[in-house]
């Protein structure tokens, strides 16, 4: 009395089902469980989930939480199966006599990654033709230690494999015929990675050109010169990488700079390359990122050579490995030429003022500067920045000269500066940090000694860090302090400016890795600094 009357449930002789412990009242009101309301109680409502939304949710669990899902019942253990696009397996060879019911389960994998450990035995080539037969639809692999796969199980393989996209292989024994097989078969093969692969030692094969490759990363090989063709004939690539590779490669960067290359990206790492190898690069006007790490015989001369016919390079890292052959008349042609760079780092390079006035001055759009390990980069520089790199954003200084009073000139220069790290430099106290960012509360301003932890988001979205008492200063029974974003303006700038490095980790490597996937539309820049 006084009530109303449900009307949705009246008029449809149905009460609606919450999970709730009442027993379900259909058609004219009669229950269909009189006396036992434990059923509605113990149903599993997700079987009124579709196996579309099953998978949806599963896509979001780790590899862990996914595997213990996929205990809970047979129909779980199928959507999981049956939604499963990557897969990693440790390769052995027992796994060979079980590949066919695991392929039956995960049909639809397409990016597949096989690891074997040194002291194991890996899968054949019978066993990579039984997977590429199961999983036609591949489009990722990666090998790993796989030495009992040859040059006839890759080309099988590439046979059943034609929608590959990306190859990566290491510590491989198949040589420059499987190589070729994967190139000639995969037609839309886009991005190829080679480490340690044995088979190509002494073998007199090259491997040949392809039309799709847009991605070439070669590391550690002894013969590496075999792909000179495919590096120098593929006129689709744009990313060239070759790191720790024994052999004269001024030659293969001679091929290169006389074909018709499409070369954006160029990294060359702890290579016998010489200013000869540089003036070939040159001669790829399209190059917009270079990388120089470790390799003695380069000068200023070549260095020179590059930043003359090279006017589109945005991405400049030099490291010099104390050589002292790439200096202040090397870095003032780049200021001259190369007007749209916007990323310099520049490791055991000893510039000076006049190089970094010249870049400074000239290029108007820089944006991430690093200056480590040089014995020559001072107050008198860092103050020459301060006045005159007004786009500067991220500024890393690391192992140089550099006192008190030249982070104090970044306290009015540099106006849209949101990021400075300062390492290793042994005269810079923490006391001129602590100034700084009570002058520039907007500036999050990293030193040795600062966090050792912290989950500060760089738009502020996450304010709160730990904070560890400097060397020397009082630790207050050692517990941290734990600051919130609740307080004032003051500490937030203060959390703001303990977003950085973990201890250990390296510097200047982690930082452009980074920034640079914020700045330029999610291209990583994958640096091995």
């Amino acid at each position: 009395m006084g009530q109303a009357p449900s009307s949705t449930a009246e008029s449809n002789g149905r009460e609606i089902d919450l999970g709730l412990s009442s027993p379900v009242i259909i058609g004219g009101g009669e229950s269909t469980d009189p006396g036992n309301s434990d059923t509605v109680r113990d149903r599993d409502h997700t079987d009124d989930l579709p196996d579309e939304c099953l998978a949806h949710v599963f896509q979001y669990l780790g590899a862990g939480d996914r595997k213990r899902c996929s205990l809970v019942c047979k129909r779980w253990l199928f959507v999981d199966g049956q939604n499963r696009h990557r897969l990693s397996l440790d390769a052995r060879d027992e796994i060979f006599p079980h590949l066919a019911s695991m392929f039956d389960r995960f049909d639809s994998v397409t990016k597949l990654a096989l690891r074997c450990d040194r002291k194991s035995v890996s899968l054949s080539d019978e066993a990579l033709v039984v997977i590429s037969v199961r999983c036609s639809n591949l489009t990722r692999v990666k090998l790993r230690g796989c030495r009992e796969i040859t040059d006839l199980g890759m080309v099988e393989f590439a046979k059943n494999c034609g929608n590959l996209k990306k190859l990566s292989v290491g510590s491989c024994n198949f040589g420059a015929k499987g190589v070729n097989a994967m190139v000639e078969h995969c037609k839309v093969l886009e991005e190829l990675s080679v480490k340690r692969l044995r088979g190509i030692h002494e073998a007199p094969e090259l491997i040949c050109s392809s039309s799709s490759l847009r991605s070439i990363c070669l590391k550690e090989l002894v013969n590496g010169q075999v792909f000179e063709p495919l590096v120098a004939n593929t006129r689709t690539l744009k990313t060239l990488k070759i790191i720790r590779c024994l052999g004269d490669w001024d030659k293969v960067l001679k091929t290169i700079g006389e074909g018709d290359s499409s070369l954006s990206e160029i990294h060359l790492e702890r290579l016998q390359v010489s200013d000869f190898g540089l003036c070939s690069i040159s001669k790829c006007s399209k190059v917009e990122t270079l990388h120089l790490v470790k390799t003695p015989e380069c000068s200023n001369y070549g260095l020179i050579d590059v930043a003359e016919r090279c006017k589109l390079l945005r991405k400049l890292h030099i490291d010099g490995w104390r050589t002292n052959r790439i200096g202040d008349e090397g870095l003032i042609a780049v200021a001259k030429h190369c007007l749209n760079l916007q990323e310099l780092v520049l490791i055991g390079v000893n510039a000076t003022h006049m190089s970094l006035a010249a870049i400074a001055s000239n290029c108007e759009k820089l944006e991430r500067l690093a200056l480590c390990g040089s014995v020559t980069i001072g107050d008198t520089e860092i103050a020459c920045i301060a006045k005159k790199c007004g786009a500067l954003r991220k500024f890393c200084i690391k192992g140089c000269p550099v006192s008190d009073l030249g982070i104090e000139a970044l306290a009015v220069g540099c106006p849209n500066l949101v990021k400075l790290k300062v390492r290793k430099c042994k005269v810079v106290t923490g006391e001129v940090g602590d100034w700084l960012r009570e002058r520039r509360r907007t500036l999050v301003v990293c030193m040795d000694g600062d966090v050792s932890e912290a989950t500060v988001a760089v738009d502020g979205e996450v304010e709160t860090a730990v904070r560890e008492p400097r060397v020397g200063q009082a630790d207050g029974g050692g517990v941290p302090e734990v600051v919130s974003s609740n307080g004032g303006g003051s500490r937030l700038a203060m959390i703001r400016s303990k977003l950085g490095f973990l201890g250990g980790r390296n510097l200047v490597t982690c930082t452009f890795r980074r920034w640079s996937s914020h700045n330029d539309n999610g291209r990583s820049m994958h640096s091995s600094l």
